[in-house]
């Protein structure tokens, strides 16, 4: 095996606005801090947090001819990092987040319609047969992938976000992953149920933001994992906390460490991301991880 972990879909530009409340009030007018704008979205914040946990990584997507599409590229030569492309007429994703001083946030997501989008399978193929464990984003293109992901000597995860338990285009991914991670912010109470019940899942991690998350095994009841509190580290931007939970459970459940323990890394690895503004900033080293592992107990 050449990679440790390589993730299909999910690269975009985020675009951050720091609003003083939301909702917003409704006027025409708010003075905003400077807007700025960062290499993001899940399937990018995966790749990156994994890779700084000492993991080799790579991602294949699909982006645009476009200023943002050159941008994700650029990024990656500099990382050295492996990525793998197909372009689209419609352009690289985005979206604008809307960030409270707080840390919470509204996100406007532009997935730039690549619905129905088949590409060559050759985008992924060479690198799922490299790879010790294949994350898959919930982009419509990359539910292709998931057979050769299944077929390959490798574990699957992929992480529902939002996922209301209904949406149908989310079940592809639900059914065909080991690791499970969802949002609590919409998942109805039978939805674990349904994934145990209609999956291969060994586990499904439902991550609750402030409330921690909660680690569900097959047959076993729900355990809790309390949220971290960094107090060198206050919130000042959720954007991709979840991104950075993912990658450091999936770094730590690679090392061999049981479940709890991985989830135990996530909530470490999420509390770190949210103290830095903007999205992928700084997400948390191995080092880093192993000092405050050690320091939380």
């Amino acid at each position: 095996m050449e990679l440790d972990v390589f993730v299909i879909g999910g690269a975009g530009i985020d675009t951050i606005v720091r609003v003083p409340e939301l909702p917003l009030p409704p006027v025409e007018t708010i003075l905003v801090e400077p807007v700025e704008s960062y290499v993001a979205h899940t399937g990018h914040g995966v790749t990156l947090g994994c890779h700084l946990l000492g993991l080799r990584t790579g991602l294949a997507d699909v982006i645009g001819d476009d200023a943002e599409g050159d941008r994700i590229r650029r990024l990656y030569d500099e990382l050295r990092l492996p990525l793998h492309v197909a372009i689209h007429p419609n352009g690289t994703r985005r979206a604008v987040n809307l960030v409270t001083p707080d840390g919470r946030r509204l996100s406007l997501f532009d997935g730039r319609d690549h619905t129905g989008l088949q590409v060559d399978p050759d985008l992924w193929r060479t690198n799922v047969v490299r790879a010790r464990h294949v994350h898959v984003s919930i982009v419509d293109f990359a539910r292709h992938a998931l057979p050769e992901a299944l077929a390959a000597d490798c574990t699957v995860s992929t992480d529902l976000q939002d996922w209301d338990g209904r949406n149908d285009h989310h079940k592809d991914f639900a059914t065909a992953a080991d690791i499970v991670f969802v949002s609590t912010s919409a998942l109805p109470d039978d939805a674990v149920d349904w994934i145990f019940a209609n999956g291969r899942a060994e586990v499904v991690v439902a991550m609750a933001g402030a409330d921690g998350s909660y680690l569900h095994l097959r047959n076993q009841p729900p355990q809790h994992i309390p949220a971290v509190k960094l107090p060198d580290r206050p919130v000042v931007d959720s954007n991709g906390a979840g991104d950075a939970y993912v990658s450091a459970f999936l770094a730590r459940r690679l090392d061999g460490v049981s479940w709890y323990d991985a989830a135990r890394a996530g909530s470490i690895a999420g509390a770190w991301a949210c103290g830095s503004p903007g999205t992928h900033t700084e997400l948390i080293t191995a080092e880093e991880l192993a000092v405050r592992s050690r320091t939380l107990g």
